[in-house]
């Protein structure tokens, strides 16, 4: 008797990829042929002097420079904090577990408010680095550093589960054939770890990318200094250029989609080495 197929949870193939392709046309491909068709109204000539202004370029080096910068970062930071919270038991780790969330549960703008209080020249962090000439908030300093915060829990939470299902039987065995901590650190655990250093790198330079409401307060919104892409986009907007606003819209979403396309081809590539490792 021929073996009987396994039931699925889920309706029949044509069901399943009915909804997700209407899903998928609602959600993303119809606005996204809006930007690119209002975009397109303003013609090659129109759309460069749209998108390749000073104040524009000064906008992207900004932004795209802080996120990356932040992201790293917080892929660093998030590493071993996830480490830290598997590996070790400490009084107080159940709270610290739980405020790794708090960027999660903070409405943004709450999130600028408080920030900006904290990092201003009188205010309780600012006020300690003021007297050495270090100012954070209205600079990029504190952009950065606010992107720091918001993005780390997207690396925590990605890393975490990963350490968590590792078996410390490989360390063990590295340990007992001879292998100092850092070796241990460099041939075991850190190429498990990679693919998912790589996920939460990509998840906090997309948050902060986009990021606006926390922002908007700590960054002093000077224009060809602490002007963000949002915030550049949203003074388009209320100034009724919409084809404008598009433009540059665009231009980010094709360059954050080559950044993330890259860091995603990099993450299969470990994943595919570490396989036929």
């Amino acid at each position: 008797m021929a073996p009987s197929r396994g039931r699925n949870v889920l309706p029949g193939f044509g069901i399943t990829l009915g909804l997700t392709l209407t899903y998928l046309g609602l959600m993303v491909l119809i606005p996204f042929s809006a930007l690119i068709l209002r975009t397109l109204s303003l013609g090659p000539g129109g759309f460069w002097l749209a998108v390749s202004g000073p104040r524009v370029m000064a906008a992207y080096r900004l932004s795209f420079g802080a996120s990356l910068f932040a992201a790293g970062f917080d892929a660093a930071a998030g590493l071993v904090v996830a480490w830290v919270l598997v590996r070790y038991e400490f009084p107080g780790r159940a709270l610290v577990d739980a405020l790794v969330d708090l960027p999660f549960a903070l409405p943004t703008a709450v999130a600028g408010i408080t920030l900006t209080t904290l990092f201003a020249a009188d205010g309780w962090l600012g006020a300690l680095v003021a007297p050495l000439g270090v100012h954070i908030a209205f600079t990029p300093l504190g952009i950065v550093l606010t992107l720091m915060f918001i993005g780390l829990p997207f690396t925590i939470r990605t890393v975490q589960p990963v350490i968590e299902g590792m078996e410390a039987d490989m360390e063990e065995a590295a340990a007992c054939l001879g292998a100092g901590r850092w070796q241990t650190l460099r041939w075991v655990v850190f190429p498990a770890l990679l693919p998912a250093v790589l996920t939460g790198f990509a998840m906090a330079f997309a948050r902060s990318l986009g990021e606006y409401g926390s922002i908007v307060f700590i960054s002093g919104n000077i224009p060809m200094k602490t002007e963000i892409v949002p915030l550049l986009i949203m003074t388009k907007l209320q100034q009724y250029d919409y084809a404008g606003a598009t433009a540059i819209a665009a231009v980010m979403l094709f360059v954050s989609f080559a950044v993330l396309l890259g860091v995603n081809t990099l993450q299969a590539w470990a994943t595919r080495s570490r396989g036929q490792a």
